[in-house]
């Protein structure tokens, strides 16, 4: 018998968020708060008491982000390298088309709270729940923005007992999975630019996106200097900071 219901969940979550509400949802690299337009955005920006040099992100699918971003060709097929042929989860920033269904439906106030310097972030191949969810987003064109499900500065929570009252308070609806497959990294996912090639946050499963972008394309990312010396991984965390 199943344990889960990924199909019914990922249903009743893009409910709820087409309807404007907040949901509480599993990644594999970590719970998050999601929403579709800017005040369920800006109430989970101010309950986590984020900083101005944060931006929310996007979840997506691979069919969403090569439609959305304008990559080149070859770092096109670095994040397909990364998300496909190894099955890693990625957070992919780069540059974007403005007029995408999915950024023209979320708003114009809303897309300049999570774009930054003309690109956007992404999150990819996140588990079996993200990708149902971003399937129906893509299909019934409903935006999915927000953040780690924490206060400001706490880190990522791998489990929803762990998750703050404040955050589980605003939640419309909360798909509860259990403890996130990557938990064991204590870290987010791995964020790359990859319009400059530059990491943003080091993070779940970098050692594995390394070796491939090493082996299969000859690009040689920094090392991780470990979670005693760079707990949150963001290897310039203030970058955005003033940045419209």
């Amino acid at each position: 018998m199943p344990t889960l219901d990924i199909a019914g969940d990922a249903r009743r979550t893009i409910d709820v968020i087409k309807q404007g509400g907040i949901a509480l949802v599993p990644n594999q690299t970590g719970y998050a708060m999601t929403g579709a337009m800017l005040d369920p955005l800006q109430k989970i920006y101010d309950t986590k008491r984020r900083g101005s040099h944060k931006r929310n992100a996007m979840a997506a699918d691979l069919e969403t982000q090569r439609e959305l971003m304008t990559l080149g060709k070859r770092e096109q097929e670095m994040v397909e390298a990364i998300t496909v042929d190894h099955d890693l989860p990625l957070g992919v920033i780069g540059t974007f088309r403005a007029d995408h269904p999915l950024l023209v439906k979320l708003g114009s106030e809303a897309l300049k709270a999570s774009t930054a310097g003309g690109t956007i972030g992404n999150l990819l191949n996140a588990g079996p729940f993200h990708k149902e969810l971003t399937r129906l987003s893509r299909e019934e064109v409903v935006p999915l923005f927000g953040s780690s499900a924490n206060l400001s500065g706490t880190g990522t929570k791998f489990a929803v007992e762990d998750i703050q009252p404040e955050l589980l308070a605003i939640a419309d609806i909360t798909i509860d999975y259990g403890l996130c497959r990557y938990h064991t990294y204590r870290r987010a996912g791995t964020l790359i630019n990859f319009s400059t090639m530059q990491v943003v946050r080091i993070g779940a499963c970098y050692e594995l996106i390394s070796g491939v972008l090493k082996r299969w394309f000859g690009v040689e990312l920094p090392a991780d200097p470990g979670l005693d010396v760079l707990p949150s991984g963001h290897l310039n965390e203030y970058a955005l900071k003033n940045v419209q």
